[in-house]
């Protein structure tokens, strides 16, 4: 449709995240809808990768071969370790909205974002902040190098059709420039 390519993610369900099949309906859905791997991110949960631990590494590592890039979805709400973030080939984490709707408030909630950031940043791995609702969260969340956020400050929830008229409306700029700008 002549826009720039958009990264598309999907949250995984735990009965999706077991199936045999995973790794080729991924790949037969990535060949049949023509998106290049790299535009693909899966999310997971937590309770995801601690039930079998050696085979969701595994099924990962199968995953990211075919050039999908992978996240930890509502990070620090479940099973979390550490450990998890040395031996799963994850690309992003997601802080759940749990630790963003009063982060200004909260000495706890932002000491928590704030600690997740540092660990993201210094690990390599991205950052992505659910459930920003408000300018002060976004400015707080930015200082703490939040780069990449979500939530009804930037659009509620929207279909397919809508979604090709807001990228019209925008115009030849990226979607993530004119996001940037919401908040500056």
């Amino acid at each position: 449709m002549g826009f720039e390519p958009l990264c598309v993610s999907v949250n995984l369900s735990s009965r999706q995240f077991r199936s045999e099949s995973l790794v080729n309906t991924v790949s037969s859905a990535l060949a049949d809808s023509g998106l290049e791997p790299r535009y693909l991110e899966l999310e997971l949960t937590e309770s995801l990768l601690a039930d079998n631990t050696e085979h969701a590494i595994s099924l990962m590592h199968a995953l990211k071969e075919l050039g999908i890039a992978l996240s930890i979805d509502d990070f620090d709400t479940g099973y979390s370790s550490l450990s998890y973030l040395k031996r799963f080939p994850i690309d992003c984490l997601k802080i759940d909205r749990s630790f963003i709707t009063d982060i200004a408030s909260n000495a706890k909630d932002a000491a928590i974002v704030e600690a997740i950031s540092a660990l993201a940043h210094n690990l390599g791995i991205g950052l992505v902040a659910e459930g920003v609702e408000n300018i002060n969260q976004a400015k707080l969340l930015e200082g703490y190098g939040c780069t990449e956020m979500q939530g009804y400050f930037y659009s509620e929830p929207i279909d397919a059709n809508h979604l090709v008229s807001i990228l019209n409306q925008l115009g030849s700029s990226t979607l993530s420039t004119k996001v940037a700008k919401l908040i500056h």
